[in-house]
């Protein structure tokens, strides 16, 4: 959960391309498709869109269209992705591209009600987790995903939403990936107060505070203090000058009225829908497999992240040493390789996956 970086205008430009990887291969295995079945030739029938669907989506306050789409083809495997903020947009998730083709994984990108590509109602009713659930729902239908098939995937804020789909809709699933998010808000503000903000320097913690205090979100220095102070350490370990692209394009588009209806305007404190939201005990009811992913610098707690893969019924805890709240990028070693083997454990039906 992250706050938009633009709001002080301090959007970093000619920053780092996506990650790279090498390309996929033309042999393959029971566990990997072959170039051609993972990319077959376009049915020169149809009208080809580079596997972008518009799904039209059914809500309390009439038909909106959501953004997906579809990078390479495996029947077994489909990865779908629930990006964070709450509010931001598909786009962070690019890297990848650079590792789960080559290994025949299914990619599909789809930017929720509210974020990039998608409609926005510009309605703050219709940010709610619930409806949220509903419409994940809906797109999975759309997309003829399944329990043969069908691996959901949720970053922070799209890790609550993933766990929530699991709870209510999970025999439709194959498996379920929780990334970089705790399965208690509460915990979460707990977290983030006595042990994230006392390694601030006190008097920038004190500033912080004051800022906070006067509910002076807008101010630019609370971006310039956030920064390099909280952001740097805990979002994402690099100098901000050196973050990827897809990051920056990603959070540039962050719907900021979605982001404080359901978190609130500070990092110190959640205030806004999400406030008591609390699924630790309800995980023993997970049945399905469960990857559990989080890094030690993360703005969300490393040993809660463990124990949710204790708690559910299949799970596995990936903990990346080097990583924080996106350890895709700053410990992308420990994160493809724990993912990838996971998702392929899973595929061949294994329940608990060694990492």
């Amino acid at each position: 959960m992250f706050r938009q970086l633009l709001s002080a205008g301090l959007l970093l430009t000619g920053l780092l391309a996506a990650c790279s990887g090498p390309a996929p291969t033309e042999t393959g295995s029971a566990e990997t498709p072959s170039l051609s079945s993972y990319f077959p030739a376009p049915d020169t029938t149809q009208l080809q869109t580079g596997g972008v669907q518009m799904v039209p989506i059914s809500t309390p306050k009439g038909r909106f269209n959501v953004w997906t789409k579809r990078i390479g083809n495996n029947p077994r495997l489909k990865l779908l992705l629930l990006n964070g903020g709450p509010g931001a947009t598909h786009e962070y998730f690019e890297c990848m591209e650079s590792f789960l083709p080559r290994e025949g994984v299914e990619i599909i990108y789809y930017d929720q009600l509210g974020c990039g590509n998608s409609d926005n109602p510009k309605d703050t009713s219709m940010w709610s987790l619930p409806r949220y659930v509903e419409e994940v729902e809906q797109v999975r239908q759309a997309l003829n995903l399944d329990s043969s098939n069908f691996v959901l995937l949720g970053h922070s804020w799209g890790g609550i939403l993933a766990a929530e789909y699991a709870l209510k809709y999970q025999q439709h699933l194959k498996g379920l990936v929780i990334s970089n998010m705790m399965m208690s808000v509460p915990d979460y503000g707990k977290y983030a107060e006595e042990v994230l903000a006392p390694q601030f320097k006190p008097e920038v913690l004190k500033e912080i505070r004051a800022i906070e205090a006067r509910k002076d979100f807008q101010n630019p220095r609370y971006m310039e203090l956030l920064l390099p102070n909280f952001y740097a350490e805990h979002i994402l370990r690099r100098p901000p000058a050196e973050w990827p692209e897809p990051v920056n394009r990603s959070f540039a588009k962050m719907n900021q009225s979605l982001y404080v209806t359901m978190q609130g305007p500070s990092e110190f404190g959640v205030s806004g829908k999400l406030l008591n939201w609390n699924r630790v005990p309800d995980l023993p009811k997970l049945h399905v497999p469960v990857l559990s992913i989080g890094g030690k610098y993360d703005t969300m707690d490393p040993a809660h992240m463990r124990m949710v893969a204790q708690k559910v019924q299949h799970g596995t805890a990936l903990i990346c040493p080097n990583g924080s709240h996106m350890s895709f990028y700053d410990d992308q070693p420990t994160y493809m390789r724990g993912l990838i083997t996971w998702l392929k454990g899973v595929d061949r039906g294994e329940k608990t996956v060694k990492l």
